[in-house]
């Protein structure tokens, strides 16, 4: 049976976690719903099951649960490819010490270190540590407009759209162009996608930013710039918003066999 943590954020009209149980249910697939609210972790009954987390709150209690639940079940995507997918800082530093593309990133405590670091690169992006669906996320021109530390700071790359990857075991299935006039391109923030071929290079980077976190699952976002493919972050709750790949098939298949792989 496969336990199902639905995403707190759908909605009737945008339902991630229904999406998936329609394709179960298809499939003849027994799924359940598992609430972390309900849940005594240190006494919840799981032992040698399946949970899919479509998507958690970010609090405390959340986390530990699944981390609890993780000793002794499969847990897709893992309690610590989640955390780390939702520290933007995390993700970078498994970037780097993987080899993997990013923009030149800075996080630190010193203001000394932030205006040093605008100052060679005049043009900055600021993004909110743990922030979600584009939240936050501004361009800083001038040490006036840094705001309170610490900081975690990007290299601005110019550009007109990002483009979002959806890597499901290791293999990139399904991609899309998020295109504005804005600095954030994402849907959530007005961005409009479009499906997009997967290309070589494309496929390449997504998949090692996948590799790098070591995450069942994920979208990865991109930036085309001057020498090719650079991973802005890693999303471990993602969304398949516009894709032309049947995502929701595709992700409600993958769990069927590893669940299957838990019986052999």
């Amino acid at each position: 049976m496969i336990h199902i943590v639905p995403k707190p954020t759908d909605t009737p009209d945008d339902n991630s976690t229904g999406a998936v149980m329609r394709e179960l249910e298809r499939a003849d697939a027994r799924y359940g719903v598992l609430d972390l609210g309900a849940v005594n972790s240190l006494d919840s009954g799981l032992e040698n099951e399946l949970i899919w987390v479509c998507g958690i709150r970010q609090d405390g209690h959340q986390f530990e649960t699944l981390n609890v639940l993780s000793l002794n079940n499969r847990v897709i995507n893992t309690p610590e490819s989640i955390v780390a997918c939702a520290s933007k800082v995390m993700t970078t530093a498994l970037l780097l010490a993987n080899n993997v593309r990013t923009p030149e990133t800075v996080y630190t405590q010193s203001e000394g270190q932030a205006r040093q670091f605008l100052q060679r690169h005049g043009k900055i992006v600021y993004k909110p540590l743990y922030g979600y669906d584009g939240n936050g996320i501004r361009l800083v021109t001038g040490p006036g407009e840094l705001g309170p530390g610490p900081w975690y700071l990007q290299e601005y790359v110019k550009n007109d759209r990002d483009f979002r990857v959806f890597v499901l075991g290791g293999e990139a299935v399904g991609a899309i162009a998020r295109v504005s006039d804005t600095l954030m391109h994402n849907i959530h923030q007005g961005g409009i996608g479009m499906p997009v071929a997967i290309d070589e290079e494309m496929r390449a980077t997504a998949e090692a930013a996948a590799a790098a976190i070591g995450i069942d699952y994920c979208g990865v976002d991109l930036l085309l710039d001057r020498e090719g493919y650079t991973v802005l972050e890693v999303n471990g709750t993602p969304n398949w918003h516009c894709m032309a790949a049947p995502i929701p098939k595709l992700l409600a298949r993958y769990l069927i066999e590893r669940e299957r792989e838990m019986r052999a």
